[in-house]
C-alpha cells in the first residue's frame, strides 16, 4: 500500500511539475509575442486625415513647400502582421494617389515599408526599421539624379488619435539629412 502511494504522489508531483513548466512557457511565450514588435503599427489602423507638406525639389537648396489635403486608409493584414495604407490626396499640381505595404519579418524583428505611386505602379525600394521607445526609424537607399541616396522615415508623436510621419534625404552618406516630407495624421471622424 505505501508503494501504491508513493508512486501516486510521484506521479502527481511529476504532472503538477510538468502542468506548472507548461503554464510558465505559455507566459514566456505570450511575453517574446507581446514584445516582438508585430504590433508596432497597430496605431496607423483605421481612417486618417492627413496634412500634408512636401518640398518641391530636394536636395537642391530649395525651400519652397507644396501643401496637399489626403485621407489616408489603413487595412490590417495577415492578422496584424502586414497592413495597407492607401492615401488619396489633393494639392496644387492633382490627386497624388499612393499605396503603401507594411510587412513584419518575425525572424529579424523589423518591418518594411513598401511605397508605390498609382502613376508609376511600381513598388520602390523598401526602407526597413522598426519602433524604439515609441519612435519608428526606417532607412533604405534609391536613385536620385543619377545619385545614390539615403532615405529615412521616422514615426513620432505618436498618440490614439494623431500621429506624424516625416521622410528625409541625405547625400553625404547620413552626416546631414534634408527633410523633405511632413504628414501630420489625425484620426477621421465625420
Amino acid at each position: 500500500m505505501k508503494r501504491k502511494s508513493y508512486i501516486t504522489a510521484i506521479t502527481f508531483s511529476l504532472s503538477l511539475l510538468l502542468t506548472i513548466v507548461a503554464s510558465l512557457n505559455g507566459y514566456a511565450q505570450q511575453a517574446i509575442t507581446k514584445n516582438n514588435g508585430q504590433h508596432d503599427f497597430d496605431f496607423h489602423f483605421g481612417k486618417w486625415r492627413s496634412h500634408i507638406q512636401t518640398l518641391s525639389n530636394p536636395l537642391s537648396g530649395s525651400k519652397d513647400w507644396i501643401k496637399l489635403e489626403g485621407i489616408v486608409t489603413v487595412s490590417k493584414i495577415w492578422d496584424g502582421k502586414g497592413s495597407i495604407e492607401e492615401l488619396k490626396a489633393n494639392g496644387p499640381g492633382g490627386v497624388f494617389d499612393a499605396v503603401t505595404v507594411y510587412l513584419y519579418n518575425k525572424e529579424s524583428n523589423q518591418w518594411s515599408q513598401n511605397f508605390a505611386l498609382s502613376l508609376t505602379g511600381e513598388f520602390g525600394t523598401p526602407a526597413t526599421g522598426g519602433f524604439k521607445d515609441g519612435r519608428g526609424e526606417f532607412f533604405s537607399k534609391e536613385i536620385r539624379n543619377g545619385r545614390t541616396i539615403m532615405v529615412r522615415s521616422r514615426w513620432s508623436n505618436i498618440l490614439p488619435d494623431s500621429h506624424r510621419f516625416e521622410q528625409a534625404y541625405s547625400d553625404d552618406g547620413g552626416k546631414t539629412w534634408e527633410t523633405n516630407l511632413i504628414a501630420d495624421v489625425e484620426r477621421f471622424t465625420k
